[in-house]
Parts: C-alpha cells; structure tokens; sequence
C-alpha cells in the first residue's frame, strides 16, 4: 500500500510530538554504519584534537631547541671571536719576542765580534810588548818597529818606487814588523807577523802577501801568524805559504816542501 503525503505528515508530527521515536525510527531507516557516523565522528575530532595538541607540543619543543641552538651559535661565535683576538695578540706578541729575539741575536753577534776584536787586540798587545820572548827563536837583537818607524820606511820605499802607494798601504796593516839578526846565520831580516785570536786562512794570506812586498826593499823578510789556536785549513796553508806560527807562545817552523822527484 503506497505511503501517501499525509502519512508521512502524520509521521512527522507524531515523531515531533514524541521524540523518543525518532532513535527507533532511525534504526529502522539507517545502516549500521550511518548510524555509529556521528559517534566516529566525535571520536575523529577527539583524535584530531590530541593530535593538534601533540603536534602543538612538538612544535614548541622545536622552537625550544632552535632557540638553544641559537644561543649555543650565538656563544660559540662569541667564543671565536675570543679566539680569533687571543690569537691576534699571540701573534703580535710573538713578532714582538721575534723581534727581541733578532735584537738579541744580532747584539750577540755584536758583542762576539766586539770580544774578538778585542782578544785579537789584547793578543797582538801581549805579543808585540813580550817580542823577544815570542819570537827570540827566530831573530836575535829584534827590534819592533813603531808605527812612525814603518811609515818612514815604506814613504821612502814608494818615493824610491820599490813599492807601489797600495801596496805600502798593505803593508802598514800589518800587525807587527820588527827587524833583527836571523837566528841562524845572523843576516839581517825582518819579521812580519798577523795576530789574531782564532789564525784562519786569511791570517795566513796576509802574512804571506805583505811579507813578500816588504821583501822587494831588498831585505828578507820571514812571514809568521800568532795567537791561541789555528784551524786545520790554516795549518795546511801555512805550510804550503811557508809561513811561521807561534801558537800560544810556541813557536814552529813551516815544514819544508818535498821537492818533486
């Protein structure tokens, strides 16, 4: 039998007028599942809210620990920059202890070459005062030319032309000239002696050099080094130069040239 339009009328006013009907009602027109809709969705909206709310939390966490890193960056660029100025001091202060350093280093260098000018001076002072006991060996009635003495001598060597006026220059360099009786045959020579401290082979050269021009005046003349030690170089040299050391107050001779065969 068709439900007709006043029926339905009927149905809704009854249902108006009692509306505990309605629940048996829908249970009547609704699926199973249309009818547990409403409870799925109070329980959707329940988990969508604890989901918010979980994802509220983890985000504030989030920011939380972004604003810890940001302090940590902030005092970790803080503490570079500390760094960075401690090491802009370290540096200064080593260029500045560098510095000092090289000061030092080149006042050292000073102050050795100043001592060994001044032992090659207190050296040359001894042996020069003390003559007759160095070199008693080699000459015998010497005498040690003053400086007046051998500038005579070699102006009047150059006025002569027996020297050229560089090479009477070379000559009044030299440490000690002194003149006397040759030991063995009692000839007239003259005694030109380098002194220094520590004999190298420069020592050695000048000897050699300026006792050789001072011979071109016509008498001869023995070259000699004294001091307090002599390097092996200048011991080869020496005999080579066929020149005469007095070391620390000892005197020996120059050892002969083998003749070649």
């Amino acid at each position: 039998m068709p439900f007709t339009i006043e029926e339905f009328r009927d149905l809704t006013r009854i249902l108006e007028e009692k509306p505990e009907w309605r629940a048996d009602l829908c249970r009547l027109v609704l699926t199973d599942e249309l009818l547990s809709l409403p409870e799925q969705v109070v329980e959707l909206r329940a988990h969508s809210e604890r989901r918010f709310q979980e994802l509220a939390a983890a985000q504030t966490r989030t920011e939380a620990k972004v604003a810890e890193l940001a302090e940590a960056q902030v005092r970790t660029e803080v503490r570079v920059a500390e760094l960075t100025e401690a090491q802009a001091r370290t540096e200064a202060q080593l260029l500045k202890l560098s510095a000092q350093v090289a000061d030092l280093t080149q006042s050292v260098h000073t102050l050795t070459d100043w001592v060994g000018e001044l032992k090659g001076t207190t050296t040359e002072i001894e042996y020069r005062t003390k003559a007759r006991d160095y070199f008693g060996r080699l000459l015998r009635r010497l005498h040690v030319l003053l400086p007046e003495d051998l500038a005579s001598l070699l102006d009047d060597a150059v006025e002569t032309g027996a020297l050229l006026e560089d090479q009477a220059d070379d000559i009044a360099l030299a440490d000690i000239v002194m003149r006397g009786k040759h030991k063995h045959d009692g000839t007239d020579v003259y005694l030109l002696v380098e002194v220094s401290w520590g004999v190298g082979p420069n020592d050695i050269e000048r000897a050699a050099r300026r006792a050789a021009l001072l011979a071109q005046l016509g008498t001869p003349v023995i070259p000699a080094v004294a001091g307090r030690r002599l390097t092996v170089e200048a011991g080869e040299l020496a005999r080579t130069k066929q020149v005469w050391q007095i070391m620390d107050g000892y005197a020996l001779a120059p050892e002969p040239i083998a003749s070649p065969s």
